[in-house]
């Protein structure tokens, strides 16, 4: 194929996608592009990450296709995609390439400054100085240099029964969608079982061992960090809770309770943040956490 067929070829792509006719076969000139002026200016695609996996059924001539929807409102697995021949459709594949897409922003990105000044959080930071660092060097992100503990010992003061932080942890797009709503429903919770959580840390570069030198530099009774998950293709945006009892560096992964899957498609923030202030109440009163909290 010589460049001028090459070129006929693109032409006649490019046509067809915006829905005028092409040339005929074998060479013949395509009719020209629209000019600028014929474009909608206002016209947009369809944002395909609006629509709900679990509401989504592709397959063409389905035996049962009711039957199979209702299947698929119990789980937001990519099910019932169809096919084109041997391969998925356009519209599966852009999806997934879109939802791969969100993932990696959210890793990659930071919690916005104006967010965390927005809510009062008290900023610190861990050892960790880059994006890169944070990801390579997980140690990094479980402790801080001096200036940052002094910080933290101002700010929580010593042996509070109870400290919130919050972490960006691997998910920027959670903490921004869930932590703010679900911080309220925890202090309020709180404040009904006559608790005082006090002002809230917001940690950069966190790893969920850093509540552990938290627990350490104030003497916590239990410290209770929300933190951004490691993303997927169904969710950027799920955000867990992590409870320790007397937490301190070295202290088991098994001392911890967890709540996960917070986001709007699983345990709501609002939801999650009664569970954490119900939970927090038990340990206090049990003291203990993870399986030693029966």
């Amino acid at each position: 194929m010589n460049e001028q067929e090459l070129r006929t070829l693109v032409e006649r792509m490019v046509l067809e996608l915006a829905g005028q006719p092409a040339g005929a076969a074998g060479g013949t000139p395509a009719k020209a592009a629209p000019s600028r002026a014929e474009i909608d200016p206002t016209g947009c695609l369809e944002d395909i990450t609006e629509t709900d996996l679990r509401r989504q059924y592709l397959v063409e001539h389905p035996r049962n296709g009711p039957a199979f929807l209702d299947l698929k409102l119990r789980t937001p697995a990519r099910l019932g995609l169809g096919r084109a021949g041997a391969r998925y459709k356009t519209v599966s594949m852009l999806r997934m390439r879109a939802d791969h897409a969100a993932a990696q922003d959210s890793v990659f990105s930071h919690v916005d400054a104006a967010f965390v000044e927005k809510h009062g959080f008290v900023p610190v930071q861990t050892l960790c100085q880059s994006k890169d660092e944070y990801l390579t060097r997980p140690d990094k992100g479980r402790r801080f240099d001096d200036a940052n503990q002094a910080i933290i010992q101002k700010t929580l003061g010593q042996s509070p029964r109870v400290a919130l932080v919050v972490g960006d942890g691997l998910s920027s797009a959670a903490i921004e969608a869930n932590a703010a709503d679900c911080l309220q429903a925890i202090q309020a919770g709180l404040k009904t079982y006559g608790l005082e959580s006090g002002p809230v840390l917001f940690v950069k570069y966190c790893r969920v061992g850093a509540s552990d030198h938290i627990g350490e530099l104030t003497g916590a009774e239990v410290v209770c960090m929300l933190v951004g998950e490691r993303p997927g293709l169904v969710t950027a945006e799920s955000m867990s809770a992590y409870l320790t009892y007397k937490p301190h560096i070295g202290i088991p992964e098994s001392k911890r309770t967890v709540v996960s899957n917070i986001h709007r498609q699983g345990t709501t923030a609002v939801e999650a943040g009664a569970h954490i202030a119900e939970l927090i109440k038990t340990m206090l009163e049990k003291k203990a956490s993870g399986i030693d909290l029966r």
